[in-house]
């Protein structure tokens, strides 16, 4: 029989996984100060899936565990062509906006922290935007989700409107 664990880290990974924030709290106790983290992850494929968790513990490691198996549950599809997203988009979640803009070819990601990491782990090559109002991470990639929910992907909107894929994204 093999070893189950070296046989794991010959395997590439399936997914690549980024560490947006990683938060320290303290909490004032008798024998002095309690520490906890939480930690903020995206977690992406590269083929245009990507989620994103955030998750809590005593320990760093912990923490960062708990967010990329909650960023794994949550995943969504980002839709994509030719490394771009099909159109302009602006999305609002509390405080933060977002605003995404298709690219073209070689532009590269034209984006903040947060928002660059998300469109990174989806696998985006030329996509450019815009992050209004509060910058506070969390609500930036809440934000940067509700963009991409937003998104309309050209082979669902062809069926419903009974169309080829070719005529409606040429």
């Amino acid at each position: 029989m093999y070893n189950q664990r070296n046989y794991d880290k010959d395997q590439p990974k399936e997914f690549v996984e980024k560490l947006v924030k990683l938060n320290r709290t303290a909490k004032v106790v008798k024998g002095g100060r309690r520490f906890s983290f939480s930690a903020l992850t995206v977690v992406g494929d590269k083929k245009g899936r990507v989620g994103f968790g955030f998750g809590k513990a005593n320990d760093v490691s912990e923490a960062i565990r708990k967010s990329i198996e909650k960023a794994k549950k949550n995943m969504v599809v980002l839709p994509l062509k030719n490394g771009t997203i099909p159109h302009k988009i602006q999305a609002k979640y509390k405080g933060s906006s977002v605003l995404l803009l298709p690219a073209c070819s070689g532009t590269g990601i034209i984006a903040g922290g947060p928002v660059r990491a998300v469109l990174e782990a989806a696998g985006a090559t030329d996509v450019m935007s815009k992050s209004l109002g509060s910058n506070t991470s969390i609500n930036v990639v809440q934000a940067t989700f509700a963009a991409i929910d937003g998104l309309m992907d050209a082979r669902v909107i062809a069926k419903n409107r009974g169309k080829a894929l070719k005529d409606v994204w040429g």
